[in-house]
């Protein structure tokens, strides 16, 4: 059996998340797809964690990755949730999108977080359930809300060439957390109430006050990224966000940021000078839309 599962795009609240802040996450239309009939080529640590010693299908996930590696759009959650979701239609499990989502869920989530020591888990959730969502962390688990983002912005994905590891930035902001904890405190707090006051416009459609909280969110993060010794916000992040600011939009890094994956949100397209300086920079856009179908059979 083939299962597939999208990558994620997290919009709103890296960082904060991991506070108990609303995070905007949505699916993108870039796959993983595990097929059961074919022998594993390799087994990714995520996997591992959820199966043990028992046989992994084969996964193809190049359309999550580049030249250079991943691409920052959850490629670890989305083999993860395709792999499970193979082998549960393999098991028995009915085909519906929302039944199969259900059945992989809460073990993608177990495995994911054991594998990378921890995290908010809304890139698992955002694969296996699909669409828009508002996601928070809570005692009892994740918590998520669908929501339709403002149909009046323009929405692109730009990939930097350079692939970060989302372990190492929480491990640098942990470390900030623990040597100058008020200092912490103060960024996590403007991340925090910018986060929530995102989701608050998101829900609500408020396009633009989407675009001031985003606002916040970017230059709180490059100031979080600056304290804690990290380039969260990358000087090319920074210098088209500068741009995209004159002109009343907004550039930022994509979840833990590092130059992988950023996100232009404006009123309209980037003006011709931000897109000449983002080609100057070797930034490519990628062609995908949001709100893409959740784990499904292929």
């Amino acid at each position: 059996m083939r299962a597939r599962a999208p990558g994620k795009l997290v919009i709103s609240g890296a960082y904060a998340v991991l506070r108990g802040a609303p995070a905007i996450v949505t699916a993108v239309t870039r796959y993983a797809i595990a097929d059961t009939a074919r022998p594993a080529e390799r087994v990714t640590p995520e996997v591992r964690a959820a199966l043990g010693t028992a046989a992994a299908p084969w996964f193809d996930a190049s359309e999550l990755r580049g030249p250079k590696g991943k691409l920052g759009l959850g490629s670890s959650a989305a083999i993860l949730v395709a792999s499970l979701a193979a082998l549960a239609l393999d098991a028995g499990a009915t085909g519906d999108d929302a039944s199969l989502a259900g059945a992989v869920l809460e073990r993608a989530l177990d495995a994911h977080r054991v594998a990378q020591g921890g995290g908010s888990g809304v890139d698992v959730l955002c694969s296996a359930l699909g669409g828009s969502l508002v996601a928070r962390r809570s005692a009892g688990g994740l918590v998520s809300d669908r929501i339709a983002l403002p149909g009046a912005l323009s929405w692109e994905v730009w990939a930097g060439g350079a692939p970060a590891s989302t372990a190492h930035f929480v491990a640098k902001v942990e470390e900030l957390a623990a040597r100058e904890p008020s200092r912490f405190e103060t960024h996590m707090a403007s991340l925090c109430t910018a986060a929530a006051e995102a989701a608050a416009a998101a829900s609500a459609g408020r396009a633009g006050d989407l675009l001031t909280h985003l606002d916040a969110q970017r230059r709180g993060l490059g100031a979080l990224g600056q304290a804690a010794g990290v380039e969260i916000v990358t000087a090319d992040v920074a210098e088209l966000g500068a741009i995209a600011a004159r002109e009343g939009a907004v550039v930022l890094p994509s979840g833990a940021g590092g130059g992988d994956v950023a996100l232009f949100v404006g009123r309209g397209p980037p003006s011709a000078e931000l897109c000449a300086r983002r080609s100057a920079l070797g930034h490519a856009v990628l062609e995908l839309s949001l709100g893409a179908r959740g784990v499904h059979a292929w």
